[in-house]
């Protein structure tokens, strides 16, 4: 009798997964992904793809059917939809089709990839279809190469990156302001002085304890959108980029296997990365931010997950799930410079940061998600 692996989210961690599965070719094993969009979208190059002529659409989205074409028809099928509902205890899922119809689909094994969102009109994710997604993008470059003065919110990795992509190209002829609700960039990591040196480099105006309370159309009747500051103060200014507010694409499961967070409901799981107090249910990437949101976190937590429903499906114990062996954050600075620190403590000279991120940030390693070697 045929088994069914359902894999919601068509993204890192849920394409890694259906990949290392479907390379098994595991025998009477159906592998269904569940995606909002028809592409995968390299979305680490979004902070440069808003500059207009750096990106080509095509070199950060790529078919999903492309991806899954080169396995066994009968072995996969792709659905363009999203989850409205899981019951874990009668192992299905509701989906609401690309097209307007529902599906309920049953499973043997569910795995949670569906990721995280940000700002519905910033371009940093991928919150709807392909066109939604390409939309997005291509007017964020447009305000871009239109506006004089741009306010980037938040002084994460995110916001670091935005802001020093719009320094290098625009510095010395735009306005470029870096909001930082705190007193140290990156919520005080040990990049933040040498990315606040960077970014000064590039004539980026970075304003600290400076939390955007509330952003409103300016009255003036001109475009321009007023960011007031929590302390009262009001900056005009011509595009509002905010990257701050992830919020983890959770609302289809049930509460009581989310933490009690309000703002970033993640997925409560083991050691195995197996859902607590679900049976055959897996999470992996944003959904579970754990120990925090980032790429080579989901490549081994999707590499794991992989792993042990392979090993569930064969009625094996699952193995505990391994991070990376040294925990690296690394931010391009520019199409030139980077910075970037292992384990918070050994610092990454800029010129390596460059050459492993900032030079291309990553596009090439998309590849490896379309033909499987990502697994």
């Amino acid at each position: 009798m045929s088994k069914t692996v359902l894999i919601l989210g068509g993204s890192f961690a849920g394409l890694h997964v259906a990949h290392a599965l479907l390379k098994k070719s595991i025998r009477d094993v159906k592998v269904i992904l569940v995606s909002k969009s028809t592409h995968f979208y390299w979305n680490l190059a979004s902070v440069r793809a808003i500059i207009p002529g750096q990106i080509e659409d095509d070199d950060i989205f790529k078919p999903l059917e492309d991806a899954l074409a080169r396995y066994p028809a009968e072995s996969w099928e792709l659905v363009i939809g999203s989850a409205t509902h899981a019951d874990f205890d009668s192992k299905t899922v509701d989906i609401a089709v690309g097209d307007g119809t529902a599906r309920t689909i049953s499973y043997d094994q569910l795995v949670l990839a569906t990721g995280a969102r940000t700002h519905p009109d910033a371009p940093w994710k991928a919150t709807g279809s392909y066109e939604q997604a390409l939309a997005t993008l291509h007017a964020t470059s447009a305000k871009v190469k239109d506006a004089q003065h741009i306010v980037v919110a938040g002084a994460g990795g995110t916001g670091i990156e935005v802001a020093g992509e719009l320094g290098y190209e625009y510095g010395k002829t735009k306005e470029i302001v870096l909001l930082c609700a705190g007193d140290k960039l990156a919520n005080g990591h040990g990049i933040a002085e040498a990315a606040a040196n960077e970014l000064r480099k590039l004539d980026v105006t970075i304003r600290y304890d400076a939390r955007a309370a509330e952003v409103r159309p300016s009255g003036n009747g001109t475009g321009k959108t007023d960011v007031v500051l929590a302390g009262g103060e009001t900056i005009t200014t011509d595009l509002y980029l905010p990257t701050t507010g992830q919020v983890p694409n959770t609302e289809y499961i049930p509460a009581r296997f989310l933490s009690t967070d309000q703002r970033s409901a993640t997925v409560l799981v083991d050691e195995y990365l197996r859902v607590s107090g679900a049976r055959d249910v897996w999470a992996c990437g944003d959904v579970v931010s754990q120990p925090r949101a980032g790429f080579f976190i989901t490549q081994k937590q999707a590499a794991s997950v992989a792993r042990n429903v392979e090993a569930a499906l064969a009625g094996l114990k699952p193995t505990v799930a391994k991070g990376p062996p040294v925990d690296i954050f690394a931010c391009a600075v520019g199409r030139g410079r980077g910075v970037g620190r292992v384990n918070n403590s050994i610092r990454m000279p800029s010129l390596v940061v460059w050459l492993a991120k900032g030079r291309n940030l990553g596009i090439p390693m998309l590849k490896g998600y379309i033909d499987g070697s990502v697994a």
